[in-house]
């Protein structure tokens, strides 16, 4: 009788739904599942909703074995010991849960816990636009903005596991943040600073996905905030640059989409101002979608467990 595939799953727990993925050890999706993540009922029904999503697909597969789980998850984490320390309010009774002891003890499989922008970056190392890249900053432009670093062939999260927050770098004009400082790269690069700053020009109440639609169709206001955005995000990653010498990024989340209004801007300020190095900056756009978080929480757990040909 032949051995049992070894698989690994990955958990995307984002603000409104929960995306669970089983791969194999090379990280093939064998399946999928989403569910909505009830966030205001706090981290046991936030887990137990991962978890029912996770169950159904291994039982289509008796002739796997799970060795272990990943899961990425909004916030500030400390990945180490495998908890949540600091979470928005959108969500309940979450900052300071236990996440992989929690499912550890569900599912009697090693767990590990990333921030869900460490995951995407993971992601997109092992299996995306910059597989196999040694350092990459990874950069997601959604209702908010994150960042993370993949320095040396592996993910650099800092002592206190905040490294690569680029969103949260000041010098962006004066707006105050989500975060309660002022003019960091968020208040022009995410979805709610392309809403805010469309209805400050026009006095019209739009969504960045509207914004982005009226963009496209000549708005010029709203080509001018996304033209902005585009500004911001190379001077980002110019400051990368010439901090770390890191001159590949990848970028997704859901303002990334709109990239046919954001490439510009990028292309034309990294143009006027290159790199001290002299090396050219490479903008690359996310290729994993939706699966990407779910995909790098599975790398990191295939990582650390030997499964495979780690990443």
């Amino acid at each position: 009788m032949s051995d049992p595939l070894q698989v690994v799953a990955g958990v995307d727990i984002g603000g409104t739904t929960t995306q669970v993925v089983l791969c194999t050890p090379r990280l093939d999706v064998l399946d999928r599942a989403e569910v909505p993540t009830p966030a205001s009922e706090g981290g046991t029904a936030m887990l137990d909703a991962a978890l029912s999503a996770l169950r159904p697909l291994l039982d289509r597969r008796p002739d796997a074995r799970l060795a272990g789980v990943g899961v990425g998850a909004a916030g500030v984490v400390d990945a180490r010991a495998g908890r949540i320390l600091v979470a928005s309010d959108s969500f309940r009774d979450w900052a300071g849960f236990e996440v992989t002891a929690t499912v550890q003890q569900a599912l009697g499989v090693p767990a590990f816990l990333d921030n869900d922008v460490n995951a995407f970056l993971r992601g997109e190392v092992a299996r995306g636009a910059v597989a196999g890249e040694t350092n990459v900053l990874g950069m997601t432009l959604g209702t908010g903005v994150g960042g993370a670093l993949w320095l040396d062939g592996t993910l650099y999260d800092g002592p206190r596991g905040a490294a690569g927050e680029i969103g949260h770098v000041p010098g962006f004009g004066e707006l105050p943040c989500t975060c309660g400082g002022r003019g960091h790269l968020e208040t022009l690069a995410s979805g709610r600073s392309v809403t805010a700053r469309y209805g400050e020009r026009t006095g019209r109440e739009r969504t960045a996905r509207e914004v982005a639609g009226a963009a496209r169709a000549g708005d010029p206001d709203a080509q001018a905030v996304y033209a902005a955005l585009g500004r911001g995000v190379a001077r980002a990653l110019l400051i990368t640059a010439g901090l770390l010498d890191v001159t590949t990024c990848v970028i997704g989340g859901g303002v990334a989409r709109a990239w046919d209004l954001v490439e510009s801007g990028v292309r034309e300020t990294l143009a006027l101002e290159p790199p001290v190095s002299g090396h050219p900056v490479r903008v690359l756009p996310a290729l994993l979608g939706g699966d990407a978080v779910a995909i790098g929480a599975a790398a990191r757990a295939r990582a650390e467990l030997g499964v495979g040909a780690g990443v």
